[in-house]
């Protein structure tokens, strides 16, 4: 356990304004892998581990608060490429009259879109090459220009090949592609080099030709990933991994208040504690606990002090 680890993470942050009610909105940051880096960066209080986010922004105010707001939760800003003249996304959650959540998005011109195409993309994917682990989701990819996405493609097969394990959660997004097929391509260049992918029984679906249950995971073999994640919401999830399938119960839960971020909690617990050696069902149980926190919360970053699993937690089921 005195080895130290180094995760990077993918993706886009941006800025969120949520309806409190109608002509009321309170101002935050958000996005999916960054949800997942902070989780990581909570649990790495109590490890040898550090969490660097890789993204692009501007240079306004808005991309400063929001690099601040995640380094003030322990994430590094190291591999952030800040473009003159160019914003983040934004995205508005509107309340119906139900009280059930409408999500409005502008990132059509986020400079995230370009991350590896700036002046100095070339040298973050560089540094890439020094971390263990790289973690990514589908919307990562999908908000890329092809350009960046075929660079970036082609940069993680190379650190695959030097020995970096690459994390993929799926998180399918349809309005985010062109179309089924395309998604289906990348996604499969995705699990030829990936060591652990995370998917809802839904994305096994749409996504492995109508795979259910056991068949998700050997679908996935089938393209070398070791180890796959199937999740089902609150049923149990599914794991593969030594050639094994076993099954691990989600938490219980009489109320939940905002499910916004339990998947990326989850994501963040397991493959923490999968990095420094706990089992499979140790790492599933104790991501489950902190996905069902997480939702007994409102927004994608519930309370730290009272966080259900710490690196403590991790180190004592790893020894």
């Amino acid at each position: 356990m005195t080895n130290s680890h180094k995760l990077a993470l993918i993706g886009e942050c941006m800025v969120e304004l949520q309806e409190i009610e109608p002509g009321n909105t309170k101002q935050t940051f958000g996005g999916d892998t960054l949800n997942t880096a902070i989780y990581c960066a909570r649990l790495a209080k109590g490890l040898p581990l550090h969490i660097d986010y890789v993204t692009a922004l501007g240079t306004d105010g808005f991309s400063r608060r929001m690099i601040d707001f995640w380094e003030a939760e322990g994430v590094g800003s190291r591999l952030v490429q800040q473009q003159q003249g160019e914003l983040p996304g934004l995205y508005y959650i509107e309340l119906d009259d139900d009280g059930e959540r409408i999500f409005h998005y502008w990132r059509s011109t986020a400079a995230v879109k370009k991350c590896f195409e700036y002046p100095d993309s070339e040298k973050i994917l560089t540094n890439l090459a020094d971390y263990d682990g790289i973690y990514m989701s589908g919307i990562s990819l999908a908000i890329l220009t092809p350009k960046s996405r075929t660079t970036l493609l082609n940069r993680l097969a190379e650190l695959k090949t030097l020995g970096v394990s690459i994390y993929f959660d799926c998180n399918y997004r349809p309005h985010l592609w062109s179309s089924e097929p395309q998604v289906i391509d990348i996604y499969q260049q995705l699990y030829r080099i990936s060591d652990i992918v995370f998917l809802t029984k839904e994305e096994g679906e749409i996504l492995l030709d109508g795979a259910e249950g056991d068949r998700v995971h050997e679908k996935l073999k089938s393209f070398g990933v070791r180890e796959s994640v199937l999740k089902d919401g609150e049923k149990p999830c599914t794991i593969l991994s030594n050639n094994q399938i076993v099954e691990v119960a989600a938490q219980t839960l009489t109320s939940v208040v905002d499910t916004t971020a339990a998947g990326d909690s989850f994501s963040a617990v397991y493959m923490v504690a999968r990095r420094f050696g706990c089992s499979p069902v140790d790492a599933a149980e104790m991501a489950h606990r902190v996905a069902a926190y997480v939702v007994c919360h409102k927004g994608a970053v519930a309370p730290m002090e009272e966080m259900p699993i710490t690196g403590a937690d991790i180190i004592s089921c790893s020894e």
